[in-house]
């Protein structure tokens, strides 16, 4: 999905793989949309959708805060790395591939350590090289693939141990090839996409994971229509949502970074310590207002 494209209907039925037609939007840029769901009866299911953020090469930079809350232990894990090295050659017509991914544990850390570990280097292994088919069915195909293949690598291993492990993990991954992301999903964790309206300088804020995005669709196309401009991308897992509703988390991280932006122009690195510090201050607001959970935070500034 183009962020300057309209957005589709909500599927009335469990959504099948599928292509929609190139559309041209408001702003007269033509770009295409997709949107694919996915979902499998085995013991790992996932759903994952593509979103184009916009044209030209973006940079991204991750800023991450943890905390345990109330929790005896941390069970919650995460990963943020550059695949572009370890993937060589790369998929045909890509020079980038980042990652990032909160898994959310529960009833112990293994699964969490364990897919923060495991779930990306299956992803490589299972990527396209070169030349070859459709890069888009591939990488689709590759996301689930590398879900099942570490929930069964998981599976087999807590069973080996003494005495067994029981414990498991929610999982909200972002996969960016060059400016295309790719979101898989499973269970609570969300993944929540700001836009800025560059006339208006409100954020409109779309869900990535699960549902295609959060309000009616009559309201949808209205904002879509209403033109935007990405700040970041915030994924978390449902200790932030405990204690923020995604519209709150979003405000609170657009407060901090925008205060006193009026005095002074901001340099790269201003903008990137405002970031980290909107970062820390969401998860500690968080604890503060009574989240008992674990508290993971991933936010990807996006810098035009």
């Amino acid at each position: 999905m183009d962020l300057y494209d309209e957005l589709p209907e909500p599927p009335r039925a469990p959504a099948l793989p599928r292509s929609l037609p190139d559309a041209e939007p408001p702003n007269g840029k033509s770009s295409g949309k997709r949107r694919m769901e996915t979902s499998d009866s085995d013991s790992c299911e996932g759903k994952h959708l593509e979103k184009k953020v916009c044209k030209g090469l973006l940079s991204l930079k991750a800023h991450v805060a943890e905390r345990r809350g109330e929790r005896e232990e941390l069970q919650d894990a995460h990963t943020t790395c550059d695949l572009s090295q370890e993937c060589q050659p790369m998929p045909a017509n890509l020079s980038r591939l980042s990652y990032y991914a909160v898994f959310d544990g529960h009833g112990g850390s293994h699964a969490a350590q364990f897919a923060a570990h495991n779930l990306h280097r299956n992803l490589v292994k299972k990527l396209p090289r070169g030349e070859g088919s459709s890069v888009d069915k591939a990488i689709k195909k590759c996301l689930l693939d590398a879900f099942k293949q570490t929930d069964e690598e998981f599976l087999k291993k807590a069973a080996s141990q003494k005495p067994a492990w029981k414990d498991g993990t929610t999982a909200i991954c972002v996969l960016v090839a060059d400016n295309n992301l790719y979101i898989a999903n499973l269970g609570d964790s969300k993944a929540l996409l700001c836009r800025i309206n560059e006339e208006t300088q409100k954020p409109t804020v779309l869900s990535l994971s699960r549902e295609h995005n959060p309000t009616q669709y009559e309201e949808r196309m209205r904002i879509q229509r209403a033109g935007g401009n990405v700040r970041f991308v915030l994924l978390a897992c449902d200790g932030l949502f405990k204690a923020f509703s995604p519209e709150e988390a979003v405000n609170f991280i657009l407060s901090h970074v925008q205060e006193d932006c009026s005095k002074a122009e901001d340099s790269a690195l201003d903008m990137d310590n405002r970031y980290e510090s909107a970062c820390h201050r969401l998860a500690n607001e968080a604890v503060r207002r009574g989240a008992a959970d674990n508290v993971t935070i991933l936010l990807v500034q996006i810098q035009h």
